[in-house]
């Protein structure tokens, strides 16, 4: 193999190595968009829960016994 075929191939290689990194990079992105939209769903749900179990004065949902005991 000569230098200009290897470099072909080490040009090559960097290319789809280059477009593996954005893909995964477009991925990761997605992925942070999403925790953080179900992080702030998570937080309002408590929130809300617990300002059900204080207007209520219910014992918090955790702390029930399970209907089969």
């Amino acid at each position: 193999m000569d230098k200009d075929e290897q470099s072909l191939r080490l040009e090559e290689a960097v290319a789809h190595l280059t477009r593996v990194v954005e893909d995964l990079s477009e991925v990761v992105a997605r992925q942070e968009r999403e925790i953080a939209r179900l992080s702030r769903r998570v937080g309002l749900l408590l929130e809300r829960e617990a300002e059900r179990e204080a207007e209520g004065g219910t014992i918090p949902l955790a702390d029930q016994r399970p209907p089969h005991w």
